[in-house]
């Protein structure tokens, strides 16, 4: 057996071991987590967070702005900033979908870069926020010790941290290192992006146009709107509606809102709007939706 087919077979049985339900798990290190899934999911829409993705068993796709990220045992996936996008999942083999998502924080990379040399491992044109990359040995390494670690609360305890550490210390240093930089960094225009795409999803209520968000990025409107698509493969005012309907679809399935008081706690002023923007995105009502979703919650 060679040395990936190897570390293949470590890293799904580790995750089998782990991951000891359906869904998202937290683990004993904090921003951690494990997921399973036993059956394949038809492409629909879905909004990411800065994660690195690893998978051990099974295939997962990333669709945004005309592209195909392709994360399974054989490729990981970065993301540096939350993006809608659309994402499906194939089991292979009647076997479940086995992943590990470590959050990626911009304090822990800057550090890092202090360390290095402060230097960008991949200068030039503003790097896309999602990206995928073969595995290498370094961090796959990496990534079984982490699961090593998380058999043990104690070891997770102690040693959670600095095997986290390494992981993204190895996705920095590797193809994918640019976005994780440029994270980081304090001035450069990825930066200046994500600094709006997090206004957005604390204040995604609020009235927000693209000149407001290009002042607040300190940049022209054509500059930031060229750099925001770039970094997201969306306009801003698409970016701005995709965010409030997913969190509108939470509202409703989670908290109990119905579409008019979702519409209304999102930023909507017209019901209808809403309704229709809805159903084009997730190609059902609000309400179909929410009884929908519930029902996977409670495994209907």
């Amino acid at each position: 057996m060679d040395e990936s087919a190897n570390y293949r077979e470590r890293l799904a049985g580790l995750l089998d071991e782990i991951a000891v339900e359906e869904g998202l798990q937290p683990t004993h290190i904090e921003g951690v987590h494990i997921f399973k899934g036993s059956k394949s999911v038809p492409r629909a829409p879905m909004v990411y967070r800065p994660h690195i993705i690893v998978v051990g068993q099974g295939r997962k796709h990333a669709y945004l702005g005309g592209e195909v990220y392709t994360y399974d045992p054989a490729n990981y996936l970065v993301l540096a900033v939350p993006l809608p996008a659309e994402c499906d999942a194939e089991t292979e083999d009647g076997k479940p979908i086995l992943m590990v998502n470590i959050d990626v924080d911009a304090t822990m990379v800057g550090e890092m870069l202090l360390e290095i040399d402060g230097t960008s491992p991949l200068p030039g044109e503003t790097p896309r926020g999602i990206s995928s990359t073969p595995m290498n040995p370094g961090l796959a390494g990496a990534v079984i010790r982490l699961l090593e670690c998380l058999k043990c609360p104690v070891d997770s305890r102690l040693l959670g941290r600095q095997m986290v550490r390494e992981v993204v210390y190895r996705v920095l240093r590797g193809e994918q290192g640019g976005a994780l930089y440029a994270m980081a960094s304090r001035d450069d225009h990825f930066t200046r992006i994500a600094r709006v795409l997090r206004h957005i999803h604390s204040d995604y209520a609020k009235p927000l146009g693209t000149e407001e968000m290009a002042k607040m990025a300190g940049m022209s409107v054509s500059v930031f709107h060229h750099h925001f698509k770039l970094v997201t493969a969306s306009s801003p005012l698409q970016y701005l509606k995709r965010i409030r309907l997913d969190r509108a679809r939470t509202l409703m399935t989670l908290d109990g809102y119905n579409a008019g008081t979702a519409a209304h706690a999102v930023g909507y002023e017209s019901a209808s709007q809403f309704g229709r923007e809805f159903k084009r995105l997730f190609g059902t009502t609000p309400a179909e939706d929410a009884e929908q979703m519930r029902a996977r919650l409670v495994g209907g």
